[in-house]
């Protein structure tokens, strides 16, 4: 018998100069990145709290609040890797991950195949696990403005029994 759970989140950043640009852990060239307390990647943010939802163990902010600058800047990877840890202590595996982006600027179509390596690497899952796309909003609201960007992440984990 297995069980099955899923998690969602959602991430939004607005954009700024003078920041580098993080993008599902690869750094992407371009005029301005993430206001962010940590490094602001919008994508590695929402599969954090993606894989914690799953879990039922809250938000980003209740595990790495902003608040403590010991997480000043810090690679969004991190964040990732403990809650890979807390699912897998939990007895859980991730079963698939999908990412949808949403933003005006830059076009990250041709850096999507490196966002998955990256994030096949930090979770040690087959790239055809991860499904991320790209897209804009037509022009409309804040993201459509190019003032910010955002992800949206879907986990699916299941734990693992033994047959005695």
């Amino acid at each position: 018998m297995s069980t099955y759970r899923i998690g969602t989140s959602r991430d939004i950043h607005r954009l700024v100069p003078d920041r580098p640009l993080w993008i599902g852990g690869i750094l992407i060239p371009f005029e301005r990145g993430f206001e962010a307390h940590s490094d602001g990647d919008i994508v590695l943010h929402a599969l954090t709290e993606a894989l914690l939802g799953a879990l039922a163990l809250g938000d980003l902010g209740t595990h790495f609040p902003n608040t403590d600058m010991k997480y000043k800047d810090q690679s969004s990877s991190y964040f990732v890797k403990y809650a890979d840890r807390k699912v897998r202590d939990a007895g859980f595996i991730i079963c698939n991950i999908d990412i949808q982006i949403t933003m005006e600027q830059p076009k990250l179509n041709p850096y999507i195949p490196q966002m998955i390596a990256c994030i096949a690497t930090i979770l040690s899952l087959a790239p055809d696990q991860i499904s991320i796309k790209a897209g804009t909003n037509e022009g409309l609201g804040y993201i459509g403005q190019g003032l910010a960007g955002e992800a949206q992440c879907v986990v699916l984990i299941e734990k693992q029994t033994h047959l005695i």
